[in-house]
């Protein structure tokens, strides 16, 4: 499959209208590629996530089937081998008969080991879910049994895990509330799992709350014990003249958290990605608008996220460009999947720091 600069994709003819109903607007130095559309059966296709093995293979992972809340939903893995810019037809890697799976994370922990976390929704509506989770031993050839990891109601997964300053691994979850399919309570919130590698217990830690409520977090560790958390809004998804990003923070490990308190970056109740880049740099991954997914926007931090003065509209247009899930891979750039064309379409990116330059 082509892999497409912003250039080459402005400059190309109607094959490609063929392929985008609505061609993203890209920055520059950004590599583009079209993964999956409604050529791959299952029309629905949402939200991706993403992760680099050792051996320079990708795995794509995400939950696809007729639509959102129907039972034939289920967890779809698919692998670029390294070296290739072909991805494997998609296959199914977890699947509750009779049920609706949801939110799909792929990761890889220090030990090897590759972790497949996933949503199953028991009712009506996502405040009925529970996490599930799968492990590989043979970076996602075979996967084991799957195991609840949550009894609670309403336990959702999105974010990815990062390992801690201890060697404990976090994981961020949320509690969704509300008996509505098109809107979520005050009482949702963030919060998070702790795991010991040694005893393989997963603790259940403190939540983040505001008050209009928020969910979906990602975190990083700043420095040892201190952690900050960014969290998409709840609410609903009409139009919206205070909708924002939650940021909060935690001194103690995350056994506590700071009440979520809205920041400067608009957020139309729609997910976020926050992440470490580099050492000294935090990447901020987000829909920039109150009340529509588009554009998808980065903001760069460089002072252990005080602020975040280099921003760009990484793509634009009529959208919706959603569900922005990263990692920093071991070439040094961002690797980048997000959905499109009513979470039928499921894009590729990536790019580097020269992304954020003004230079025309």
């Amino acid at each position: 499959m082509r892999i497409l600069t912003s250039n080459a994709l402005l400059s190309c003819g109607p094959w490609l209208l063929a392929i985008l109903v609505s061609p993203p607007l890209l920055a520059k130095n950004i590599s583009y590629q079209k993964v999956f559309g409604p050529e791959i059966p299952g029309r629905y296709k949402h939200p991706a996530a993403l992760e680099e093995l050792p051996n320079g293979d990708l795995y794509l992972v995400y939950y696809g089937g007729e639509g959102e809340y129907e039972t034939d939903t289920a967890v779809y893995g698919s692998r670029r081998r390294a070296g290739e810019t072909e991805w494997e037809t998609p296959h199914v890697i977890a699947d509750t008969p009779h049920r609706s799976e949801g939110n799909a994370v792929i990761w890889q922990a220090p030990d090897g080991r590759v972790w497949l976390f996933y949503v199953c929704r028991y009712g009506d509506t996502w405040s009925t879910s529970r996490i599930k989770a799968k492990i590989s031993d043979d970076l996602g050839k075979t996967w084991s049994d799957s195991v609840l990891l949550t009894l609670t109601e309403g336990t959702m997964v999105r974010n990815q895990p990062i390992v801690l300053h201890d060697g404990k691994y976090l994981l961020p979850i949320y509690y969704e509330h509300g008996e509505d399919t098109e809107f979520t309570t005050a009482e949702t919130a963030s919060g998070f799992l702790r795991y010991d590698p040694e005893s393989h217990v997963w603790e259940e830690l403190g939540k983040i709350t505001s008050g209009e409520g928020n969910l979906q977090p990602g975190v990083v560790e700043v420095a040892p014990d201190h952690l900050l958390a960014y969290c998409r809004r709840a609410g609903g998804y009409g139009p919206e003249s205070r909708g924002w990003i939650v940021r909060s923070e935690s001194r103690d490990g995350g056994q506590t958290w700071s009440p979520g308190q809205f920041t400067e970056f608009r957020n139309p109740n729609a997910a976020i990605e926050f992440l470490r880049w580099r050492d000294d740099a935090l990447l901020l991954i987000y829909n920039d608008h109150m009340h529509q997914r588009t554009p998808l926007a980065a903001a760069l931090s460089t002072d252990g996220g005080k602020t975040f003065p280099q921003n760009v509209n990484l793509v634009e247009g009529p959208g919706p460009y959603a569900y922005p899930y990263a990692i920093a891979g071991s070439d040094g750039k961002i690797h980048l999947v997000f959905t499109s064309e009513g979470r039928t379409v499921i894009n590729y990116a990536t790019f580097d720091e020269s992304v954020f330059s003004k230079d025309k």
